[in-house]
């Protein structure tokens, strides 16, 4: 199994900065994409932004410009760096990852969620 474990979350005032943080941990021998969802009350859940072990990025058009991904392999960390926030942006924010063995898909994995609350 993976674990994945979130951080970073908090209150935010509109055209502040967060920065969430997803380390992974467990049974792991390879993780190909790595990023964050997000989910606001009665919405389903989001692609926010997304990180392939090569260094591929995708983005929600709403958050691009805004928010940057980053991820260091071999801490098996990816980062969520959210600038000048919206209240829109408000949501339970979970970190993804998937997991390989070589060539072999194992599953996809889900951290617990981090908060984030972008009011006034």
């Amino acid at each position: 199994q993976v674990q994945l474990v979130e951080s970073g979350g908090g209150l935010v005032q509109p055209g502040g900065s967060l920065r969430l943080s997803c380390t992974a941990s467990g049974s792991i021998f390879s993780i190909n994409v790595m990023g964050w969802y997000r989910q606001a009350p009665g919405k389903e859940r989001e692609l926010v932004a997304t990180m392939t072990s090569g260094g591929r990025t995708n983005y929600a058009g709403s958050v691009q410009g805004r928010f940057t991904i980053t991820r260091d392999n071999a801490k098996k960390t990816v980062y969520l760096q959210m600038n000048s926030l919206k209240p829109d942006d408000t949501a339970v924010y979970y970190c993804y990852a998937d997991s390989y063995y070589y060539s072999e898909y194992r599953g996809d994995y889900w951290g617990q969620g981090t908060q984030v609350t972008v009011s006034s």
